[in-house]
């Protein structure tokens, strides 16, 4: 059975900083790209950033370029999302992605 299971959300102020995890299991994980999606109120599911199975590539949305690092490590089969320079604008439900499978999410609030 896959799961994607995300933590380290919480409430942050404007300027902070605050560390996803992602910890996957029930697939080949060193095998595929990983992604991390939000989805704020109202609003629809868009994507945050994307590493390759390797590290070697990394996708970042201009909204969050320069401010969040994705990482992984495949001996721990987890992935990370290092948020820093925090915005009110990032409040939003953060989610994992592999492939169609999606994780519970973890609530981000970031206050001004």
């Amino acid at each position: 059975e896959v799961r994607l299971v995300e933590s380290g959300g919480g409430l942050g102020q404007a300027g902070g900083s605050l560390k996803l995890s992602c910890q996957a299991s029930g697939f080949t994980f060193d095998d595929y790209a990983i992604a991390w999606f939000r989805q704020a109120p109202g609003k629809e599911r868009e994507g945050v950033a994307c590493i390759s199975n390797s590290a070697g590539t990394t996708y970042y949305d201009d909204s969050v370029k320069g401010r969040f690092t994705i990482s992984r490590d495949n001996a721990k089969n987890t992935v990370y999302l290092q948020m820093n320079s925090l915005k009110p604008e990032d409040t939003a439900v953060y989610y994992c992605n592999y492939e169609y499978y999606w994780g519970q999410g973890t609530q981000v609030t970031v206050s001004s």
